[in-house]
């Protein structure tokens, strides 16, 4: 098995769509669970991606490739579960904010919490917080999860959770505040219900807010 796990890490750093589509089948002919190739093999994969485009030895084109590989492997492996095969957990709105483009890291914290049985909505980036809004209302959401890059544009996390006491709707959904410049002291700050440090972080931070 790990020499599947590092099949499939490879397969999102090479960027090869192919060969993750190709990994993902073997994996769940070998009676691999969906969720376990995720989170032990792909997911490892992409975060090693979004190291490498931090760090400068990856560039915008190969990560948007290494990106159009894991929603390869995913599909598989979500087709897989079938409709109702797996509990969900809770239902996630993710997006960066308004005026920042950024988005590896929210694409780690995808991966992540669908490797671990939740359902995701991906609003993309740049994303007013009135998309927000009406999506969390939407689609029965439980959680708005929030990325900033950048120091001018964490203030749309503080005017979203600011929205949602003036509408009367806080109580309704769990935010979760992320992104290079965000602290537990911000979250505290604005009065966000969780800070997550990394992708990781994120589903452990939401799962104790769904007390699970």
């Amino acid at each position: 098995m790990s020499d599947l796990y590092s099949q499939a890490a490879e397969a999102i750093i090479e960027a090869d769509a192919d060969a993750a589509r190709q990994v993902a089948e073997k994996a769940l002919e070998q009676g691999i669970a969906p969720g376990e190739i995720m989170s032990q093999g792909f997911v490892s994969g992409i975060a090693e991606v979004g190291e490498r485009f931090e760090s400068g030895e990856l560039f915008l084109p190969e990560l948007m490739m290494s990106a159009q590989a894991m929603e390869a492997a995913m599909g598989i492996c979500n087709a897989a579960l079938g409709e109702g095969a797996a509990a969900k957990k809770a239902h996630v709105v993710i997006g960066t904010v308004q005026g920042d483009v950024h988005d590896i890291g929210k694409a780690i914290v995808i991966a992540y919490l669908k490797a671990n049985s939740y359902e995701v909505t991906d609003l993309g980036r740049d994303v007013p917080n009135e998309t927000f809004l009406a999506k969390a209302k939407e689609e029965g959401a439980q959680v708005i999860g929030m990325s900033a890059l950048l120091t001018t544009t964490m203030e749309e996390q503080k005017k979203l959770v600011k929205a949602l006491l003036d509408s009367g709707e806080r109580e309704h959904y769990k935010v979760v505040v992320g992104g290079a410049p965000a602290t537990q002291r911000w979250a505290d700050a604005i009065g966000a219900d969780a800070y997550a440090e990394d992708a990781s972080d994120g589903v452990r931070k939401i799962d104790a807010l769904m007390d699970l």
